[in-house]
């Protein structure tokens, strides 16, 4: 690296331009979109980074493959070792197998199993400790100090804060009047990476990190001026769920990036479901953070064209179906009903049939005599309904119930 021998040395743009050669032919240089949703909701241009589109799914593969690539060929040999997710592992498992490196990746318990056969597929050997990425990373320690294989950390090293980094400067050849790059931040080694080469070549470009508010360790951290750990985290994005901010890239952070601001689940759920239908984009919670912040007003751009990176695309397909549904229900256009009414024949048809008249689509209806709430002679008919929105739900709602039901809202269960 081109810094001094301080560990906490930020990086310099010479370190991303290096390591932009090393990857060249390696990654690939993922396109950059127009999103007309984004552009009418905040009224200036907004662009979508699509690094899910990257190999093995994510920017991940950035930073890994310029962290292994230096290794020497004795550190090479005695293999690498990740702690991840998800995401890192895969672009460790591709790195190390496109250097001739063993791959070990340790995994918090219940990590996405797409996540993991991905992993695996690429030839790493996984392992689960623990049940968050701190545990795993606790793991993947005392393993690289048994077996002398080279850690590779997912964010504080200057090498993989160097490969995440070039994804600003194909940014900025793509965009290159951008005022404002939006990204997702968990320990923050992409974020550090696009502030070193994003402001060594614009210093009037803003730098927006955007984390969930389930586990946003940044802000309290900032505001005590020095890295501090939560004790829990809790949200769907998996991909950004990091209990404390690394050394090196909170250094970056505090120097380079503009604001942090947080995103919660109904927030990720409703970017997610804008991405896929307007977009035609599949992206994980994590990968959504950036266009949910300009989506739900968390920021707010004065200026544009905007840039919102979608970081991840490697989501598991169950969580994807429960994450729309919600996402439908956070925008109005899902309801869960209980509808009581008399147990008689053609009673369950006429219920149906109101529905239908208010032109709401049914996705499934479960029909039951055995609810303690129940009078003799009701039934309590359950159905999960699709609408064009809240005024839609609120006129079927109230069609119902002019039509002599008894409705009530189920809840919705978050994913």
């Amino acid at each position: 690296m081109t810094g001094a021998d301080s560990p906490l040395d930020l990086l310099t743009l010479a370190d991303v331009e290096a390591a932009r050669d090393l990857l060249s032919g390696v990654v690939k240089e993922t396109p950059l979109i127009p999103s007309r949703p984004l552009t009418e909701i905040t009224g200036v241009p907004v662009w979508l980074k699509c690094e899910n589109q990257q190999r093995a799914g994510s920017y991940k593969v950035r930073g890994a493959y310029t962290r292994i690539s230096r290794l020497s060929a004795a550190e090479r040999a005695r293999g690498v070792v990740a702690a991840s997710a998800g995401n890192h592992a895969q672009g460790v498992a591709l790195a190390a197998g496109l250097l001739g490196a063993r791959s070990t990746v340790f995994m918090p318990e219940g990590a996405p199993l797409p996540k993991v056969s991905a992993t695996k597929g690429y030839g790493a050997a996984v392992e689960y400790a623990g049940t968050s990425v701190d545990d795993a990373l606790e793991a993947a320690h005392d393993f690289a100090r048994t077996t002398g294989a080279v850690l590779i950390h997912p964010f504080d090293h200057p090498d993989v804060i160097a490969g995440q980094g070039t994804v600003a400067l194909e940014i900025l050849d793509q965009c290159p009047e951008a005022t404002t790059i939006v990204t997702a931040v968990g320990g923050g080694g992409l974020i550090s990476g696009l502030a070193v080469a994003a402001k060594a070549l614009r210093p009037d470009i803003r730098i927006i990190g955007v984390q969930a508010s389930g586990a946003a360790a940044y802000p309290p951290s900032l505001a005590a001026g020095a890295p501090r750990k939560l004790e829990s985290c809790a949200t769907i994005a998996d991909g950004i769920a990091v209990l404390r901010p690394g050394d090196l890239t909170f250094a970056h952070v505090a120097k380079l990036v503009d604001e942090v601001v947080t995103v919660n689940d109904e927030d990720l759920s409703a970017a997610l479901l804008v991405l896929l239908e307007r977009h035609k984009t599949v992206v994980e919670p994590a990968g959504a953070a950036a266009a949910a912040a300009l989506l739900t007003g968390a920021y707010v751009p004065t200026g544009g064209p905007v840039v919102a990176i979608l970081s991840g695309g490697n989501i598991d397909p169950m969580l994807l179906l429960r994450v729309i549904e919600h996402g439908l229900a956070s925008a109005g256009r899902f309801l869960r009903l209980a509808v009581r009414c008399s147990d008689r024949p053609g009673e369950l048809a006429r219920l149906l049939r109101e529905i239908a008249a208010q032109r709401a689509n049914i996705v499934d209806v479960n029909h039951s005599r055995q609810s303690p709430r129940l009078s003799f002679g009701e039934v309590e008919v359950a159905l999960s309904v699709e609408t064009r929105g809240p005024a839609h739900s609120s006129a079927l709602i109230k069609a119902l119930r002019d039509a002599g039901y008894r409705v009530a809202l189920l809840a919705d269960t978050t994913p």
